[in-house]
């Protein structure tokens, strides 16, 4: 009954004072390690404490003939600590409904905890061990390599996952971003201990280290536990030396073959990074071309106008390395070639002639109006919080948001739609038995997992 209760807390926490008050969210910049930084929102409604963090380098650190080595310790921190085996550690989380996760992320490794305010001295210990002296016992090592291996056996299988990691490894070729971030079957059979103690060490410092902290936790107490999760770390992660990805096969279809009814779509060109003056226009464009509205106009002519397939949607995904403009779906074999040709002459009808004053409109009252609804949790609030902090965003970007938002023209959205969106230049990766599609790059297997281009 403890641990449904504190379940329900996490998931239901609010901050109506902050609304009161014409903030969305107060965040406080407070006292870090040195070399780290730190923000916080209080909020005392309900006994609940999320605190996330986040490395920056995450997959850049796995070694280059060992992908997933970054995953593979994100499986294990929790699996023992200090003194205590895998059981013990997790008892203690289980017992006092403490929710702990870790994630090797592109650009960063990221980690979280969540804990009742009774309970944050365990919490905060726990995961401080975890950081600093993880155990990588070898039973474990072989539990969590048989779970990776059952995960990329299982996505070998899936045209979703199948399509992402073909997009990615082709499109960022010769980048780390291509890379498998859940590494092979091969690399992960060849990850030794040394490997995962070698990553941390390299990764885990202040330098790079981002946290954010929200519930109930006064300023004082927050400042003291993350100099307690984190003080003892080194002062300076291993220097990466990374250049910007240039996107590659533009223009170009490459074809995945899988026996399956249906063909799996995913095409993308170069796009813009958050640090761009033109992000929030872009932003906005985005979400008229093929946001998460029936009203996109990909949604409207794709399936609701044609029914080609059951959702269409566009993205704009900002990375350290990359910007990417991204568009998602799925078709019938013998309904692709059209739902491409929509794809496209939406993408540079959007570029020629921009929104209608009502698609603009429309979008700036969604965007504005949905912000407060994302932020309904102790965990979304320091998740997002997170985000700002390795975007350079600033403290009070989240409260300035829809301002900017709301001062943006018509004009600006036309301009930065004929300038991201180049129908032409898309890389079109297709993950199925497409019919009438004229193939640029026929693969035999998935890039990076033992893949090979056909002559």
């Amino acid at each position: 009954m403890i641990r449904i209760l504190a379940l329900l807390l996490f998931v239901f926490i609010s901050v109506p004072a902050f609304a009161a008050k014409g903030k969305v969210l107060d965040v406080q910049v407070i006292k870090a390690p040195p070399g780290a930084e730190a923000w916080l929102v209080e909020d005392h409604t309900v006994p609940v404490i999320s605190l996330t963090f986040s490395f920056e380098g995450g997959l850049a650190y796995d070694p280059d003939d060992k992908p997933g080595t970054g995953h593979l310790v994100s499986l294990l921190l929790d699996e023992g600590a200090g003194d205590m085996t895998s059981q013990e550690y997790q008892g203690k989380l289980e017992d006092n409904a403490i929710n702990e996760s870790f994630t090797a992320g592109r650009d960063a490794f990221y980690g979280s905890i969540s804990t009742l305010s009774a309970n944050r001295d365990l919490a905060f210990g726990l995961i401080s061990l975890a950081l600093t002296k993880p155990r990588f016992d070898q039973d474990a090592i072989d539990r969590m390599k048989n779970t990776a291996m059952s995960e990329i056996k299982k996505d070998l299988g899936d045209p979703s996952w199948l399509v992402a990691r073909t997009f990615n490894g082709m499109l960022f070729e010769g980048h780390y971003y291509a890379k498998p971030g859940y590494g092979t079957l091969d690399s992960i059979a060849s990850i030794t201990r040394k490997d995962l103690q070698d990553y941390v060490a390299a990764q885990f410092a202040r330098n790079v280290l981002k946290v954010s902290i929200a519930g109930d936790i006064t300023k004082d107490e927050a400042e003291k536990a993350i100099d307690k999760i984190f003080g003892s770390l080194p002062e300076k992660a291993d220097p990466l030396n990374v250049t910007d990805a240039q996107v590659k096969y533009g223009g170009k279809i490459i074809l995945l073959p899988l026996d399956t009814p249906q063909t799996f779509i995913s095409a993308g060109e170069p796009g813009i990074k958050h640090s761009d003056k033109d992000w929030h226009a872009a932003m906005v464009m985005n979400y008229i071309l093929g946001g998460s509205s029936f009203d996109a106009r990909l949604m409207k002519e794709i399936r609701e106008k044609r029914g080609l397939t059951y959702g269409v949607y566009s993205m704009l995904s900002s990375t350290t390395h990359a910007g990417i403009i991204q568009v998602n779906m799925s078709a019938s074999n013998d309904k692709v070639e059209e739902a491409l040709r929509l794809m496209k002459e939406s993408w540079t009808q959007m570029a020629k002639d921009g929104p209608t004053q009502e698609e603009f409109q429309n979008a700036k009252s969604y965007l504005t109006g949905a912000l407060p609804l994302e932020l309904t949790s102790t965990g979304e609030i320091a998740n997002a919080m997170n985000s700002l902090q390795r975007d350079d965003m600033g403290p009070n970007y989240i409260n300035n948001r829809n301002n900017i938002i709301n001062a943006l023209t018509i004009e600006d959205i036309k301009r930065v739609a004929a300038k991201l969106l180049k129908a032409d230049n898309l890389s079109i990766v297709l993950v199925g038995k497409p019919k009438n599609i004229n193939v640029d790059i026929l693969l035999d297997k998935p890039p990076g997992m033992g893949a090979a281009k056909a002559p």
